[in-house]
């Protein structure tokens, strides 16, 4: 049985070569030379830089050290300390040389996967497995690699057979977890042998720029097609969001007022296994094909025709012929919505504008283009703001909690529309000239009580914002102890622009984002590593999760530059800080939706600090429970708090804020009364 899955692996349609590319040479020399002539750091292609990429590109193929041996590690060692001169030369071989063991170690393990799954397990032993990623070491023999996957199907059926204690399985899930855990490792196994070296070449080079800083980062013309996407908020396909799930392509949300919200018979949670372009065109087989080829298959120009052969949660199959439309990604772009919070003194409710933003996107071809209407996030919240002030809002809030950053000059352009002028931040590039980017409109369109919501997610573009905004002193930052601290600014350098200087003009080589300056606070201040403070800080797991800048590998460090001058707008002070602290703090307290949070915080930790988990069933199942059940009834800020079809929701996070807010608008008032009384 092993040796027919390793000739049916090798001999597969599937299955694809991997050599390296005629353009892989000319690719890999610009990204290294880009890296070593442009990057912030100044930093050299040497021995560290050689050391660092070979270790990322082991912790991207084998992250929990479960295919390799350490035998393998020691053979390629011998060539760590000279990575990075070889891809400034242009020669990949290293990464084919490695990905080609690497396929190998998969199909054994896939051999050893289908043996323990065949055989009966004791869940009533008392073993524990090892999961602290320091901890953990690579195999030395087959036989400590085979007890080390024996451990690992135990815990992964353990999950499985816990979440359908807990009602959380897949809907119409009746699948046993040996079974769905044999799929989903065939499934994998495919997926690697299918990987082409567009895939290969993007994995190692950015291996290498990652070794720079974390942000840094080499993108394929297929990652540079979907993150052009991702600023335009636009595409052209049918209008579903997708996801791959044990080899199968699921129906994860269909996009309002797309192409399958029209035409209604493609259903959430239905699997995609064919797909067929035009009306005629053959229906090919996509299980187990790789989630991104998949998408590209079903991607296509509007009023152009798709088939998809579905399995419905019902396992009933049919045929679905749709016709591509343009589609607005409404779930990322900002959205406002007014609510009604505490009250004036004359009795009216208080209003509140509630702005979500989860991005800052530009389309930047659009703008190049000189489009009247190209999507920009500026221009969408100055429109939002426009109709709360229509709409007699008393405050706006601003909620950037899962605002991961994009573009600068986005950044900088919305920051002004709660200012006058000055100074938004400052950058310095590689050679420590300082450069300062001002408001470049001195209307402000906001100029009433600002809040902005922030946690340890919301990043670069968006701690910009929130950074001015307390220097500023213009509004409150409510939410985790401090954002992520990434201050560092990337530009993205389109690689094909490069081809009439480089020897094949015909060549597709994607795009290089490198990290080229440092942002700093109008107050000289950086926020890398360190965040934007909140003025308020309310319970949230996220704030203890180890998701910030501080907690990646190769970060740049902490630095400061003198301030710059600017008008402060006196909106915030020590007083009313500590007045709206103490107030928050007694709500919070005796919120029973907080008390929770916090009870879930402190079982995170012992979580987090455990090094090994039991794997007895009882035992086993008996801790999950109690920990699902202290998360059941949790849906705050580490949701994403978005619904597109119901706008921004109210929850208990939102309406503390909301309460701080009319706490703000109250001291606010009380000082203006006291100044006109004089």
């Amino acid at each position: 049985m092993a040796g027919v899955i390793l000739v049916i692996f090798a001999s597969s349609p599937w299955a694809k070569s991997i050599y390296p590319g005629s353009s892989d040479k000319l690719i890999a020399k610009t990204v290294a030379a880009l890296m070593k002539s442009e990057h912030l750091s100044g930093h050299l292609l040497d021995r560290e830089i050689s050391e660092r990429c070979f270790r990322n590109f082991f912790q991207t193929l084998d992250p929990q050290k479960v295919f390799f041996y350490q035998s393998d590690i020691d053979a390629f060692s011998r060539q760590k300390e000279k990575l990075a001169g070889m891809i400034e030369q242009g020669d990949i071989g290293f990464a084919y040389e490695v990905f080609r063991t690497y396929r190998v170690r998969i199909d054994e393990r896939i051999r050893t996967i289908e043996s323990l799954l065949a055989a009966p397990q004791d869940f009533s032993r008392d073993e524990e497995m090892v999961i602290a990623k320091d901890l953990i070491t690579y195999a030395r023999t087959p036989a400590e690699a085979r007890d080390r996957w024996r451990q690992r199907l135990k815990y992964e059926i353990l999950l499985l057979r816990a979440d359908k204690a807990m009602g959380k399985a897949e809907s119409g899930d009746t699948m046993a977890p040996e079974k769905r855990l044999l799929r989903r490792y065939r499934s994998f196994a495919k997926q690697m042998h299918q990987t082409d070296n567009e895939e290969l070449s993007g994995i190692y080079l950015t291996a290498l720029t990652t070794a720079f800083d974390p942000h840094s980062v080499y993108m394929s013309p297929r990652i540079t097609e979907n993150f052009e996407i991702a600023m335009r908020l636009e595409l052209e396909g049918i209008g579903a969001s997708l996801n791959s799930v044990d080899g199968y392509t699921i129906v994860k949300e269909i996009i309002p007022g797309g192409a399958a919200d029209r035409d209604g018979r493609l259903k959430v949670e239905d699997k995609i296994i064919g797909v067929g372009e035009g009306i005629n065109g053959e229906v090919h087989d996509v299980v187990d094909m790789k989630l991104n080829d998949v998408v590209k298959m079903i991607r296509g120009k509007a009023d152009t025709i798709v088939r998809l052969q579905v399995l419905t949660v019902k396992d009933e199959q049919k045929l679905i012929t749709i016709k591509r439309a343009k589609i607005e990604l409404k779930d990322r772009d900002a959205q406002g919505e007014i609510f009604e919070a505490g009250h004036h003194g004359k009795g009216r409710a208080v209003k509140i504008g509630v702005i979500d933003l989860p991005s800052f996107y530009m389309d930047a071809a659009g703008a190049n283009k000189g489009q009247a209407d190209y999507k920009s996030t500026t221009r969408d919240v100055r429109k939002i703001l426009e109709d709360f002030k229509r709409k007699g809002v008393d405050a706006v809030v601003l909620d950037l909690r899962r605002n991961g950053g994009g573009s600068l000059p986005e950044a900088i352009n919305l920051t002004g529309l709660f200012i006058m002028d000055g100074p938004v931040l400052q950058v310095k590039d590689a050679e420590g000239r300082i450069y300062p980017h001002p408001d470049p409109d001195e209307r402000m369109v906001w100029s009433g009580p600002l809040v902005l919501m922030t946690s340890q997610f919301s990043a670069s573009a968006s701690e910009i914002l929130a950074g001015a905004i307390q220097d500023y002193e213009r509004g409150l930052v409510v939410g985790d102890e401090a954002t992520h601290g990434k201050g560092t600014v990337q530009n993205l350098i389109d690689l094909d622009r490069l081809r009439s200087r480089l020897l094949n003009p015909q060549t597709k080589m994607g795009s290089l984002k490198i990290t080229t300056q440092q942002f700093f606070r109008p107050s000289g201040a950086s926020v890398q590593k360190r965040g934007v403070r909140s003025d308020i800080e309310l319970p949230s797991l996220t704030t203890h999760l180890d998701v910030g800048e501080s907690d990646l590998e190769y970060a740049v460090p902490f630095d400061k530059v003198p301030p710059q001058r600017f008008m402060t707008f006196g909106n915030v002070n020590k007083d009313w800080l500590d007045q709206l602290r103490r107030r928050s703090d007694i709500r919070v307290k005796a919120s029973e939706k907080f008390r929770k949070v916090v009870q879930n915080i402190e079982l995170y930790k012992v979580q987090k600090n455990r090094k090994t988990v039991n794997l007895h069933e009882a035992k086993f199942l008996k801790e999950r429970a109690a920990f699902n059940a202290e998360r059941e009834d949790e849906n705050g800020p580490d949701d994403t708090n978005r619904d597109v079809k119901r706008g921004i929701k109210r929850d208990y996070y939102l309406n503390e804020v909301m309460a701080i807010t009319v706490d703000y608008l109250d001291l606010q008032r009380y000082i203006v009364d006291e100044k006109d009384a004089a």
